[in-house]
């Protein structure tokens, strides 16, 4: 499996100081070139444009075809070249995408994609992260998700921990 990142997911968990978890997930995370250069714009938080300048080893930076497909107008670079990359990988792509019209258009092109919400989601089923801290801290940051969403998500974490924690489970 290949995993290529949009900026927003990216730029979130590395706001949120989770940023490793995509590696302990993935192992490796490709971004393409525009979302690199999305993430070291000026107007980037500090935190994130240091953080993509002493890049981890296990982000790696591909380029993408030129963008001239019409399907992908009105999307912005990093998410143009992230669907195309993620296309050139298919069907063993797994596209991080937060945006609806990106989503919208993995599923047209039958890529099968995760947002930040299910990579932090993923990751709690695995132990490795707090769900109900990475969202404290989330909603710290301008990321804007329905509050019933949120409280799904924290309920379905709090079954599978209850569900782990019951006598005879197979954890």
């Amino acid at each position: 499996m290949i995993v290529i990142a949009d900026t927003s997911p990216l730029n979130y968990l590395i706001l949120i100081g989770e940023a490793e978890v995509l590696h302990r997930l993935y192992g490796r995370v490709v971004i393409p070139q525009a979302v690199l250069e999305e993430l070291r714009h000026p107007n980037a938080p500090a935190v994130v444009a240091f953080w993509i300048e002493c890049r981890p080893v296990w982000l790696e930076v591909h380029h993408a075809a030129p963008v001239a497909d019409v399907s992908l107008r009105g999307l912005d670079l990093g998410e143009c070249e992230a669907i195309l990359l993620a296309q050139q990988h298919r069907p063993e792509a797994l596209l991080l995408i937060d945006e609806e019209k990106g989503r919208r258009e993995a599923e047209r092109r039958q890529i099968r994609h995760t947002g930040l919400l299910g990579v932090l989601s993923d990751a709690a089923t695995r132990d490795l992260i707090e769900l109900s801290t990475a969202l404290r801290r989330l909603a710290e940051t301008n990321f804007r998700a329905s509050p019933r969403l949120l409280e799904a998500l924290l309920e379905r974490d709090a079954r599978r921990k209850r569900r782990d924690a019951s006598p005879g489970s197979a954890r």
